[in-house]
């Protein structure tokens, strides 16, 4: 290993700068901006990254035998999805225990040697933090389900039942779940209902009670502080908060005969009261008083974002903007009603993360895939893998520079950088012609796919449908294991030899994997690399600079300036990025764009003599940068 890693170095070294490109100037960024600002985040999801002691399951052992890859790749922070002891009835966001590591990941005492080898490298560490709900085993819920009368009777949100014109107990209103369903469970010991928003083994807590908030604080963030975390991503972020009435939602669209909740429960009328709270009693005594945080704000507009991520209000380092991810209606249609990536939808989409960053009291994010989105390359790139000639997995043509573009358009985007896992060799989707519904293992798709056998029985078309989306939209398509070797015996190098690993490898790790492209100056974690590298080389202009699209509607190309921004004021210097999203040349003119300046190109996906001047070719990327005077 080390031998590859010594290889890399050296053929990472051989990747240079122009030098007349670079201003020094540009380095230089003032103490006063925070230092997760300028990292560049690398998502883990434990579960399928690599497993470590030969059961089949990733977990933290795994996590630190592959430490020194992440810190050659150029990653800052890791954000570690959820480790925490649990049922798992939701991949861990349904936490039994938050003093706790689920067992088949490891102890705490494989934390402490996370956080310390992490530290050790000059990285951080980030957690899920996921108070919204509990899982029902947590034994708050144990004894908050008991009785009316117990200690912990209204740590969680319960109402009681309504009867209809038939004398049946029906739920407290029609909110429906997430995943499917109605939102309310009834427990007979209490002859009342409790609210999950999400699955029914995740009960949401009552941030209404003073004690059970005190509770989470010291549970949730104190004891994982203490240990060393540098932050948390905050997950489901603006839900603890909901409408006291409980009235009906609207029914139909995405929750069919159950009633909509998020106008009711989205940014409710004490979500700002709870973060300031936080803030003043733990956030303001960890990691100098600027810990990272990041939430996950869905069906938030701009001027609320601002109330979460402005610097005066201090209730959040900065946000995830869902309209990327949510491109084609990908959370606000049923799976199978989903459309198609446009450009135009994804230039508009990037507006408002773009317009944050350059707000001077708020930041915001970069991120093209998690641990709940298709790949991007499959979803934006439109490269879903195909069987072709008996030769399961193959790889489209343009795979590799596809891969490409997408670093290009996310290195240069300003706000923080987040890599999920698989992302930097441009691991896919499934495929939908070679995997079976019985390979699945999100809760949420098989919910979905049963429900609508149920609702329409018969409906051959349908379900044809059905099955496409979620191998389109699916969150298994970002949570097929880790592809590091092309070794069939091993699982793409994922476990140890003969055992079979929980969930099925991509088919196509023969081509696609760690290893193929560790020991290649052309392949896309190279080229990730080197983006990494260009991004923090280029402060002022692709992680502080004003972003500025050029010719929004055409459906072809993705063509934006960046203007360098320093202490909050723009400089003159800019850089042009040009990004091909299809099969065919397009032409476009550099100086229609910067006109009088001296641009040079710092880098691109094809080689200097393959370039056309004025002619991007299939799939071809380029990243202009103004020369310096």
């Amino acid at each position: 290993m080390q031998a590859i890693f010594q290889l890399t170095k050296q053929l990472s070294d051989a990747f240079t700068f122009n030098p007349a490109t670079v201003q020094k100037d540009d380095a230089i960024i003032t103490a006063k901006d925070s230092w997760w600002k300028e990292v560049v985040a690398y998502q883990v999801w434990p579960a399928s990254f690599k497993d470590g002691n030969g059961d089949g399951l990733g977990d933290i052992p795994g996590i630190i035998s592959k430490l020194d890859y992440l810190a050659e790749l150029g990653a800052d922070v890791v954000w570690l999805s959820p480790m925490y002891a649990s049922p798992q009835a939701d991949f861990g966001y349904d936490i039994s225990d938050y003093e706790n590591v689920y067992p088949p990941y490891g102890t705490l005492d494989d934390m402490n040697e996370l956080i310390k080898g992490l530290h050790s490298r000059g990285m951080k560490l980030i957690l899920d933090l996921v108070i919204n709900h509990t899982s029902d085993e947590h034994k708050w819920f144990t004894e908050s389900a008991s009785s009316r009368t117990n200690p912990k009777a209204d740590w969680y949100i319960w109402r009681d039942g309504k009867k209809d014109s038939n004398g049946e107990l029906q739920p407290p209103n029609n909110w429906g779940s997430i995943f499917g369903g109605s939102a309310w469970e009834y427990v007979p010991a209490r002859d009342q209902f409790y609210l999950h928003l999400f699955a029914k083994g995740q009960p949401d807590l009552n941030w209404e009670s003073d004690i059970a908030r005190q509770a989470i604080y010291d549970s949730a963030l104190h004891f994982w502080f203490k240990k060393g975390v540098d932050g948390f991503r905050i997950d489901t972020a603006n839900l603890y908060s909901k409408d006291q009435s409980f009235p009906d939602g609207p029914a139909g669209g995405k929750f069919g005969k159950y009633g909509d909740s998020e106008g009711l429960t989205l940014n409710g009328p004490r979500i700002h009261e709870f973060y300031h709270e936080m803030r003043e009693q733990i956030f303001s005594k960890y990691v100098g008083g600027d810990p990272m945080l990041v939430g996950e704000l869905p069906g938030t507009g701009w001027e609320e974002t601002l109330r979460f991520v402005s610097s005066d209000n201090k209730e959040m380092s900065m946000v995830f903007d869902f309209g990327l991810p949510g491109l084609g209606g990908t959370f606000t249609h049923a799976k199978h009603d989903v459309e198609k990536v446009t450009l135009s939808g994804l230039k508009h989409a990037l507006k408002l993360p773009q317009d944050l960053s350059s707000n001077t009291k708020a930041w915001g994010t970069v991120f093209g895939e998690n641990h709940d989105i298709a790949r991007s390359i499959s979803r934006i790139g439109k490269l879903t893998p195909r069987a072709k000639d008996g030769d399961v997995g193959s790889v489209p043509q343009y795979h590799d520079r596809a891969g490409k573009v997408l670093s290009m358009l996310f290195g240069t985007l300003s706000g923080t950088l987040f890599i999920y896992q698989g992302q930097e060799i441009g691991m896919t989707n499934i495929d939908p012609t070679t995997w079976k519904l019985s390979d699945l293992r999100d809760v949420d798709s098989l919910n979905y796919y049963h429900q609508l056998e149920k609702d329409y029985p018969g409906d051959e078309e349908l379900m044809k449908r059905a099955w496409q989306a979620i191998c389109d939209i699916g969150r298994d398509n970002a949570r097929t294991p880790v592809q590091w070797t092309s070794d069939a015996s091993t699982s793409a190098g994922f476990t140890t030899e003969g055992t079979t690993p929980w969930m099925r490898i991509n088919d196509n790790f023969p081509h696609i994997n760690v290893a193929t492209q560790l020991s290649s100056p052309t392949s896309i974690r190279s080229f990730y690399k080197n983006m990494i590298k260009l991004r923090k080389r280029e402060k002022a202009l692709f992680i502080h600079g004003r972003y500025e699209v050029i010719d929004a509607a055409n459906e072809k190309t993705v063509t934006f300036v960046k203007h360098a921004v320093v202490d909050g004021k723009e400089t003159g210097r800019v850089a042009v990025v040009v990004l091909n999203f299809t099969e065919e040349e397009h032409k476009f003119v550099l100086e229609d764009v910067v006109k009088g300046k001296k641009m040079s190109v710092v880098v691109g996906n094809l080689e200097e003599r393959e370039r056309k001047e004025g002619v991007l070719a299939a799939w071809e990327g380029r990243v202009y940068v103004e020369e310096s005077k």
